[in-house]
């Protein structure tokens, strides 16, 4: 009798964390889009429930479990796929995230290295639990790292030439990195947007745009708009070649805009 008393309890409790989780917001959000879809979340590795309540699945289509979103999970899809023994390589991860992959591979790889970027702190230096280090003049040594890992940072880069080529320097050879950039200009010619000015303040050449940033709380610039022909850009910049990566998935939770994964390879 306890027994079934405990089940009904719990079932009850079930229902009511899922009515809490999902029932209260389409209450109190607009109720112009909804989309869900069950499948398996690449970033906690569970059966889950993928949901979206705006349009813009791309920073919207949440992991029921661990709040990812479609972007997180293709990148993680990807190293899986072409990285099969990542747990067991030397990886750097430039401005991790506080989710997602970023957790994901700080669990898992032994050899993890995350970094952040504090522009008033010494680089090389340990800094709030990140070593403090600039992608565009790095204090690696060279051929330290099997990956590179970055997730939207290559739009908020003021010289996108000197972080691929330092990329490349700091990967051992046959090393790769793999990174995510929201691809925005598709087949037209990538633009600067903003350049960097005296006083270290973004000049934009174009309308402001800023996009989050988890170490400030302004934001970052976005300095560029990037197209396919990124990966000719990176062959110039570093001699890496690079490919593009496109995962669309219902069952990962992969759908939206701008989830291409882009990998390079040092020779």
């Amino acid at each position: 009798m306890q027994n079934r008393i405990y089940k009904a309890i719990k079932l009850r409790f079930r229902r009511l964390k899922k009515f809490f989780r999902h029932g209260i917001l389409k209450l109190i959000l607009p109720r112009d889009f909804y989309f869900s879809t069950k499948g398996v979340c690449m970033c906690c590795d569970q059966e889950v429930v993928f949901t979206s309540y705006d349009s813009w699945l791309r920073d919207h289509f949440l992991c029921s479990k661990c709040r990812c979103i479609p972007r997180e999970r293709a990148l993680m899809l990807t190293i899986e796929e072409f990285f099969p023994n990542w747990v067991n390589l030397h990886v750097h991860e430039s401005s991790p995230g506080k989710r997602g992959g970023s957790l994901k591979l700080k669990k898992h790889v032994k050899n993890y290295m995350q970094t952040q970027f504090y522009p008033k702190s010494t680089f090389g230096t340990i800094v709030q639990g990140f070593r403090n280090e600039n992608l565009e003049s790095q204090t690696f040594e060279d051929a330290t790292f099997d990956l590179v890992i970055t997730q939207d940072v290559m739009e908020h880069i003021y010289h996108p030439h000197k972080a691929f080529k330092e990329i490349a320097r700091t990967l051992k050879p046959g090393g790769a990195y793999v990174f995510t950039v929201p691809l925005v200009n598709k087949h037209k010619k990538s633009e600067v947007w903003a350049t960097l000015g005296d006083d270290g303040n973004p000049v934009f050449l174009k309308t402001p745009e800023y996009h989050g940033n988890p170490v400030d709380a302004k934001g970052s610039p976005v300095t560029m708009h990037w197209g396919f022909d990124i990966v000719d850009f990176i062959k110039e910049s570093s001699g890496m070649n690079a490919q593009i990566i496109s995962n669309y998935s219902k069952r990962h939770g992969i759908l939206g805009e701008y989830n291409e994964v882009v990998i390079c390879y040092k020779k």
